[in-house]
């Protein structure tokens, strides 16, 4: 039975069994750089389905890179980057037991007696949810990905039922939910980024100078970003247009030094620059996935199923932090070109 979204904003699965229930408030939990949003939320079970065994609910954090179908001949095409148990039935008393949210408060006085919450808390140094879309260069390889959703960061509250721990689950005696660990900027931003070439034609006497640079360090999904260039041009030619494009590079720091770059904005602006003169002008530039929709190799923010997305976010690297551990590193790139009109 797939999830759902109520009109009380509540995330609802069943396990095949029909005697499992688990419900979540989101399937967006924020990452504010110091601190992680909790996953809290109720499991409520048949208590004739128990037979005196204790409910668990984990918490995974994976790095898969081939699809689960493949387990059934041996093969396993993900790794477990954190996990986190928490027994909500035969619980240990010595665990703290933290408030119950208003959620879970309404959630425990309409479900009834057998409903139990749990909360289940990320460390700070989690990669955030990322889906990378098979390319070509990722197809031809041994890792032939047919779903794209096979190839990234992946996030998911499961609860299932068992005397302990080591027993073996099966899918029909499990329920669990795809989440997604999303990243919110640092509220005061750095400066922005800037850069500065000089260039020498080989029959003039003074260079080409181009600087560019943004205001800020930070830019939110499909807002306009302000790429402010200047061009003190000494030479005898004539500049006829500015290209801007914007990069995407994904870093695959896992299993193997991966790197795949993708545009995700070029353009071309009519910008006539006559020789010994100079030029200063801000252009306006978006990167939106509805752009880039048909353009494999992208990473994007974690996908859950039927539910919209955007173009990665750049990794935030902390100090001391573990690249591996991420999995996926993102990052962006400006770059500005200058086309020279020919003969000039």
């Amino acid at each position: 039975m797939p999830g759902w979204y109520s009109k009380v904003g509540v995330f609802k699965k069943t396990c095949s069994n029909g005697k499992l229930f688990i419900y979540l408030g989101k399937q967006d939990f924020v990452d504010h750089v110091g601190t992680v949003e909790p996953v809290d939320g109720v499991v409520l079970v048949d208590p004739d389905y128990l037979e005196g065994r204790k409910i668990f609910v984990m918490l995974t954090c994976a790095f898969l890179y081939g699809h689960d179908d493949l387990d059934v001949i041996g093969l396993t095409f993900h790794k477990d980057l954190y996990i986190q148990v928490q027994q909500v039935i035969s619980a240990d008393p010595t665990n703290p037991q933290r408030p119950l949210t208003v959620l879970q408060e309404r959630l425990l006085h309409k479900l009834g007696d057998n409903a139990y919450p749990f909360t289940l808390k990320m460390v700070v140094n989690l990669p955030c949810s990322v889906t990378l879309q098979p390319g070509p260069k990722i197809q031809e390889s041994s890792l032939c990905l047919c779903s794209l959703h096979a190839y990234g960061v992946d996030f998911e509250v499961k609860s299932f039922c068992a005397e302990n721990l080591e027993d073996k689950i099966s899918k029909r005696d499990s329920v669990w939910l795809v989440i997604q660990k999303v990243q919110f900027a640092p509220l005061e931003p750095g400066p922005g980024p800037w850069a500065h070439i000089i260039h020498h034609f080989l029959l003039s006497a003074q260079p080409l100078q181009l600087q560019a640079w943004v205001e800020r360090e930070v830019h939110y999904h499909s807002k306009p970003i302000s790429v402010h260039v200047s061009i003190n041009n000494c030479t005898s030619k004539v500049i006829k247009k500015v290209k801007i494009s914007v990069n995407q590079t994904t870093d695959v720091v896992l299993y193997l030094l991966d790197k795949y770059t993708k545009t995700v904005f070029i353009q071309k602006f009519t910008e006539t620059i006559a020789a010994n003169s100079s030029f200063t002008k801000s252009f306006a530039v978006t990167t939106l996935l509805v752009a880039n929709c048909q353009k494999l190799g992208l990473a994007l923010e974690g996908k859950l199923k039927h539910g919209d997305t955007n173009l990665a976010s750049s990794t935030i690297l902390r100090s001391g932090m573990d690249k591996e551990l991420l999995g996926i590193l993102v990052s962006y790139k400006i770059r500005v070109n200058l086309l020279v009109a020919s003969g000039g």
